[in-house]
């Protein structure tokens, strides 16, 4: 499956965006799909997931501004990201992996989109 990240942007603190990832090839459907994010010299990191049966995952720092979901008409995944922070400043990328792996891990997943810069200005 190929991924295409998109929706990145300047913002400002409070602010908002919406990330989409559109997959071609199988349907998003059998996959788990994972956003992560990459700040300047850091670790990429978990930031949400969805697996194959709807259910969502958030690490602890975006709970509660952060909400992914899937459109698999479009075969797209969103991430509306609201109350913007600059701490959410980083290269945001989604990926996929096959159903029952670990969301969390980063390594698990197979396949993965281009990055797409978000830039947080307090």
């Amino acid at each position: 499956v190929q991924l295409q990240a998109s929706g990145g942007g300047l913002v400002q603190a409070g602010g908002s965006l919406r990330l989409s990832c559109a997959a071609s090839g199988r349907p998003f459907s059998s996959y788990t799909v994972g956003w992560f994010r990459q700040a300047p010299g850091k670790e990429r990191e978990f930031v949400a997931a969805i697996t194959w049966n709807g259910a969502a995952y958030y690490v602890d720092s975006v709970k509660d501004r952060f909400t992914i979901s899937i459109d698999n008409a479009k075969n797209t995944v969103w991430l509306q990201m609201n109350s913007l922070k600059p701490d959410d400043t980083a290269v945001y990328f989604c990926a996929a992996e096959p159903p029952f792996r670990n969301y969390k891990v980063l390594n698990d997943y197979n396949f993965w989109g281009q990055g797409t810069l978000v830039t947080v200005s307090s």
